[in-house]
């Protein structure tokens, strides 16, 4: 599944999601983990109530089934959740990208009931991805 990261300096999980200056992504799995993209922003960024800049930010995390920033205001949240995006707050700064994916996929055995959700979702998707398919034929 791919997760996406706010991050200031592609490292740490160390920025808000409105501010945010780009979204690292990765695909994570049960095996391991791959990084696939920097997701770059410009503009106004600021902390200012402009919900504008959230929509770039909500498309650039489409294809993601998590989303980990250091804050997020609660329309933003609510609307990743309108689009099956679950944000998940990191309160350390200084935690490092590759330390919280080793983190989902210690989970990934045992998935708390948020992570269970996402993870049935996901099959949920994929099953109906294969029934269309299987009709095409």
């Amino acid at each position: 599944m791919k997760i996406a990261f706010a991050t200031q300096d592609n490292i740490h999980v160390n920025a808000h999601f409105g501010s945010a200056k780009k979204f690292d992504i990765y695909e994570v799995s049960s095996e391991g983990y791959t990084f696939l993209d920097t997701v770059e922003f410009g503009g106004n960024l600021n902390q200012d109530g402009n919900e504008d800049k959230l929509v770039p930010k909500i498309n650039a995390a489409a294809d993601c089934k998590i989303i980990y920033v250091a804050a997020i205001g609660q329309s933003a949240a609510s609307r990743l959740l309108q689009n099956k995006i679950t944000p998940q707050k990191i309160n350390d700064p200084e935690r490092k990208i590759t330390d919280v994916i080793d983190d989902l996929i210690k989970m990934l055995d045992n998935p708390p009931p948020w992570l269970r959700k996402i993870l049935i979702e996901k099959k949920r998707s994929f099953d109906f991805e294969e029934e269309e398919d299987f009709e095409d034929e």
